[in-house]
């Protein structure tokens, strides 16, 4: 069987995963979840009982969650080297600590906005003392990331890979928040243009959209949330 990856939308961070798929070129199924309502089920709980996405059935049906571990399933097929790096060299390290960052201090950043965001009845002090907290957190790790960046077309050389794909899902959640101002991270905003207008991501965003392009063919089409959960659920 193909490799089916479940998907959160709207926002997901899993967005990225998709490219990564994508421009790896092997054939995979996705499937769509909605994070305000499908994820929150019981149903959902039985395939991840952390009731988060993505979720990774792999070739050999089995239920592989969290996006570092996915992503190291997707270096490990990568034998074209389209998204990835020789094992054990100096750009797979690289690769691998801008991933470890993206996904631990850059992406727990956004926690105290999100929680803001799911708790719009709470008192308006707490709101503003969350959202002033998180604003400061995610500018800090903004910063960071900055400094990270190389003079480089994407974040490890002159291509896109799982590293950039990390970031890319997570990035655009600065906006949504009106966390900070995109223009005092010159070279952040011009690596996301670059990973934004790779063919792979766009085809990512439109599927997130519900939108049906093209794309390269590997992507043999959905699998419905209900079939992957009876299949597939502990």
């Amino acid at each position: 069987m193909e490799p089916i990856l479940l998907y959160g939308f709207p926002l997901g961070s899993s967005m990225g995963l998709v490219a990564a798929f994508e421009r790896l070129g092997q054939p995979y199924r996705l499937c769509r979840v909605d994070m305000l309502t499908e994820m929150k089920d019981d149903a959902y709980a039985s395939i991840n009982g952390r009731q988060e996405t993505p979720v990774l059935i792999t070739d050999e049906g089995r239920v592989l969650t969290e996006t570092m571990a996915i992503a190291a399933w997707l270096e490990a097929r990568d034998t074209q080297r389209r998204i990835s790096f020789e094992p054990r060299s100096p750009e797979a390290d690289r690769m691998h600590q801008l991933m470890a960052f993206v996904n631990t201090g850059f992406t727990t950043a956004f926690t105290p906005l999100w929680a803001a965001y799911e708790m719009e009845s709470a008192e308006p002090l707490l709101l503003t003392t969350l959202r002033d907290f998180g604003r400061k957190i995610v500018a800090n790790r903004h910063y960071q990331l900055e400094a990270m960046i190389a003079d480089t077309e994407f974040l490890i050389g002159d291509r896109l890979t799982l590293a950039d794909t990390t970031l890319i899902g997570v990035a655009r959640w600065a906006e949504f928040h009106k966390a900070v101002d995109g223009a005092s991270y010159p070279k952040l905003a011009a690596l996301r243009g670059r990973i934004e207008a790779d063919p792979a991501v766009g085809y990512a965003q439109a599927i997130e959209d519900g939108e049906k392009p093209a794309g390269s063919g590997a992507c043999l089409g959905h699998v419905p949330l209900t079939e992957a959960i009876d299949r597939f659920a502990a």
